[in-house]
This record gives C-alpha cells, structure tokens and sequence, in this order.
C-alpha cells in the first residue's frame, strides 16, 4: 500500500499503519507514537478555518473564514490552510526561509507573523499537486465527518488508556 492524506491534504500516513482491511482507523494503540499523534490531531483539526483567513477576519468575521483543505508543519504547531491561502505558506516555506523552522512547531508561529505582517505569494506563484494514480488511493473520509472508528475507540478508553497513549487530546469535542 502506499501513502495517503487523510481528510487534508499534507501529512501523508502509510495506508496500512492506518487503516484496518475494513477501511475503518487501527487501535491508536497499535500505531507508532508519530502517526498516533497526528491522527488525533487531524482528527481535532478537520472542519477548523483556514489560518491564513482567521488572521485577516478572525473571529468578529469568522463565517468569511474558508475551510482548510491543506495542513503542514507538527502536531501544536500545525499551519491549517485553504487552497487560496496554500500557495502563500509555500511561497514563505520555499522562498522566504521557512524551510528553517521545518520539524519545529515554532513552524506555526512564523508563519502566522509574516502573514499577519502582509507576507504574501507573488503574482503568478502556482502550486502544482502531483497525484500519483488517483484511482489507486481509497477514499478518504469528508472533512466534515470524524475519521471512521476513532471516536469511538477514544470514548471507550479508560484514563490510564489515554494517558498511555501520550498524546493532547484536549482540542477533542469527546461529549
């Protein structure tokens, strides 16, 4: 199997390490503490506004916000984009240094000053996603709907289950 996004486009997961034969989330027990982590956060990010929009309306004008489609950088330090506002984060990661703060969550914060400071891609600045066979890649679930298993698998943990897991769970709405 290969690599796949799942619900946002950007971190990418083995197929295998994820999902069981049935399409449903693994035991987050049984993943390795990397991919655990994003999965939880993914999982509390899906449905959430895009960063770049939430700096320029914030939460006076939040409805104007467009819904991420892309995530990039590390769990508590991700940057959550649109596909308007991706190739700005790209530009920065690319042209700008960026790429410095790669595998830090200070990643978030950088990002969110040069934004915030009129940072922006120039005219004309493109992003090209390459899809390699498209057919060939399950269907990922609707950011608007939980990844398929989780939630219930993280209701039914007890708190040294949890706690084991070693993983923030606090932007989970588990009511």
């Amino acid at each position: 199997m290969g690599k796949v996004s799942i619900g946002l486009r950007g971190w990418r997961f083995d197929e295998d390490a994820v999902f069981d034969a049935d399409g449903r989330i693994r035991p987050l027990g049984n993943m390795d503490a990397d991919t655990r982590e994003r999965i939880v956060r993914l999982s509390a990010m899906m449905g959430d506004p895009c960063d770049a929009c939430y700096l320029r309306y914030g939460d006076e004008d939040i409805e104007r916000c467009n819904p991420a489609q892309a995530i990039y950088g590390e769990p508590l330090g991700e940057v959550l984009l649109c596909d308007d506002h991706e190739a700005d984060f790209v530009y920065w990661f690319q042209e700008v240094g960026g790429h410095e703060f790669a595998g830090e969550r200070e990643i978030q914060t950088r990002f969110h000053e040069w934004f915030a400071n009129g940072g922006r891609s120039p005219e004309g600045f493109e992003l090209e996603h390459v899809e390699e066979d498209p057919d060939g890649v399950p269907e990922a679930p609707d950011p608007d709907d939980e990844l398929p298993g989780l939630e219930e698998e993280i209701e039914e943990m007890d708190d040294d289950e949890l706690d084991a897991l070693d993983v923030d769970l606090s932007d989970l709405d588990l009511d």
